[in-house]
């Protein structure tokens, strides 16, 4: 059942990842024919730089999800078995507990742009580009617990050999 929810839940991150790359292709594309058609939009760097944000936050769920993000399991490798899973289980927590932390202030943080707008589209809330970050957060929290039980059975075996081979 976790498997399957894992795998529907990476689809969703793939879609998610794949609609925004979508998305500012074709604003960047849209920007640079209406700049050389001599009638530049206002907006489109903006825009694309805040695509370009929810690119990043809402790719790294996915990552996480893959175990893309870089790291030195090499060395948690090296250590004794208990060592290991201890070291494995602390650092798992501190990074469940940054992102709680990264959604709760980013949350906090909406309330006060609630009424702040975009620069070159004064009809859209700051707080609707800036919602990346809890919201990503929280996927990103989600793709952790996911690959929680996956990383803690790799620390429990160990992969000594993968680390031999490095030294």
């Amino acid at each position: 059942m976790l498997a399957a929810f894992r795998r529907r839940y990476e689809r969703l991150l793939e879609w998610i990842a794949i609609v925004l790359m979508a998305a500012l292709a074709v604003e960047v594309t849209a920007g640079v024919v209406f700049r050389y058609s001599g009638y530049s939009l206002v907006w489109y760097d903006e825009v694309a730089t805040i695509l370009l944000a929810w690119v990043t936050f809402y790719g790294s769920a996915l990552a996480v999800l893959k175990h893309g993000h870089m790291g030195v399991p090499e060395i948690v490798r090296m250590l004794p078995a208990g060592l290991r899973v201890a070291t494995t289980v602390v650092a798992q927590v501190c990074t469940i507990a940054f992102f709680a932390l990264l959604a709760w202030t980013g949350y906090t943080v909406l309330e006060i742009l609630a009424n702040d707008t975009l620069v070159s589209l004064p009809a859209v809330s700051v707080a609707y580009a800036q919602s990346v970050i809890p919201i990503s957060a929280l996927l990103i929290i989600i793709a952790q617990l996911l690959v929680f039980p996956e990383v803690l059975d790799e620390a429990r075996r160990g992969k000594i050999e993968k680390a031999e081979e490095l030294i």
